[in-house]
Parts: structure tokens; C-alpha cells; sequence
């Protein structure tokens, strides 16, 4: 594992080891905004009357899988992954029988399988001590490797830059930097949200346009 991101999953797994369970083991501040963010996250779905998979990358403790099934809805399929062993094998003791992949896949994505859908949720969010440059370029390799796994499309959050303050280990992607790489390299099917009342930005990148052409 490249010790640039090292740091941020070590963060991590800190957070786990001292809180064990529930939002503040991945360092959310309360359960209240992972269920935002959760739900966020599940609005990259189009109405469908299939059933879907989906991957919830960098999975924590599966609170997501959770958060599905209480709330119902779409029929999903869901797999997990993290690149942290503490965290994948946390959560295969948590939701046994759910699929957990624990591999970095900047290393190897070698027997990980396509799904409808991925999610990164909070992947981008912490920067720790890499430089901005640094953690633009982790975002770039990371997202175009994780975005060859998703069928439909994809979906990620970075920290807003519209807020009173920014914190130094914190990733305030510019929303330009962040535009010009998706619609260059990835695909010009994509949306921004800013509409959720947390200090975040969430996209959704999809491979196909919403609307079709009449």
C-alpha cells in the first residue's frame, strides 16, 4: 500500500480501535449525517424496477448495508470493501454472509467484479498530511479505477469549498478541478450536489445520460 494513503486509512483504523462501533468509529460526528450521507449516496440509483448491485467502497462497518435495509426501498444487492483488514473483517463479523472484499485496488483489482453501482463515501472527504496536488491525484487514479467496476454509475463526496472555514486535514476540492477531470477522463454525464445541508459535495457520474435523446 502506497504510504501517501497509508496515513488516511491508519486515521481510520485508529478511529475503530478507540470507538469500536457506530458513526464515530469512521469519524462521523453523529448518526444523524451518516444517514444523510447514506442517503445521498443511494440517490445515484435511477428508477429501476430491476433488482441492482452495488459496491459500498471503503465500507467502514457496513452501515450502509444497515441503513438498506431499514429503510427499504430499491431491492440492492450489496457488497462491501476496505482496504483496512481491521475494518474488512470488522464488518464480515457484523454482517455475516454479505460479501466483504478487502484489497487496494490501486495494487490489485484483480477478482473484483463489476456492479450496477459503486459508492465512496468519504473516501475523498479526509486529506490528512498529503498535499492538495497529492490527494487530487489520489482522487484521479482512485475514481478511474474504481469507476471501471460500475456498470450504470458512481458516486463520491469531497468537503465542500462553499463554507466560513477550511480545515488543513480536510479535502475542499475545487468543484472545477474536480469537473474538468470527470467530463475529460470519465464522462460528461454527471451532477453535482450541494443541497444537503452537510459541508460536502457529492457527485454522480453516471455512463449514460439521464434523459434520452427523442
Amino acid at each position: 500500500m502506497n504510504a501517501s494513503y497509508r496515513g488516511i486509512i491508519s486515521h481510520y483504523e485508529d478511529c475503530l480501535k478507540q470507538h469500536g462501533e457506530g458513526a464515530r468509529a469512521v469519524d462521523w460526528k453523529s448518526e444523524q449525517d451518516a444517514a444523510i450521507r447514506y442517503d445521498v449516496m443511494l440517490g445515484l440509483i435511477r428508477p429501476d424496477p430491476a433488482r441492482v448491485s452495488l459496491l459500498d467502497f471503503g465500507c467502514g462497518l457496513g452501515g450502509l448495508y444497515n441503513h438498506i435495509g431499514a429503510r427499504g426501498g430499491h431491492p440492492i444487492d450489496y457488497s462491501g470493501l476496505d482496504a483496512s483488514k481491521d475494518f474488512a473483517e470488522a464488518t464480515q463479523r457484523l454482517l455475516p454472509g454479505v460479501p466483504v472484499y478487502c484489497q487496494d485496488i490501486l495494487v490489485d483489482s484483480s477478482g473484483l467484479p463489476q456492479f450496477d453501482y459503486v459508492v465512496m463515501n468519504g473516501i475523498f472527504t479526509r486529506r490528512h498530511e498529503m498535499s492538495y496536488a497529492d490527494m487530487m491525484d489520489y482522487l484521479q487514479r482512485l475514481l478511474s479505477k474504481a469507476y471501471e467496476h460500475a456498470r450504470i454509475g458512481i458516486a463520491f463526496n469531497v468537503m465542500s469549498q462553499f463554507v466560513d472555514w477550511e480545515l488543513e486535514t480536510l479535502f475542499h476540492a475545487s468543484v472545477a478541478d474536480v469537473s474538468a477531470f470527470i467530463g475529460s477522463r470519465l464522462s460528461r454525464n454527471f451532477t453535482i450536489r450541494n443541497d444537503y445541508g452537510l459541508f460536502e459535495t457529492t457527485y454522480y457520474i453516471y455512463r449514460e445520460p439521464t434523459f434520452a435523446r427523442k
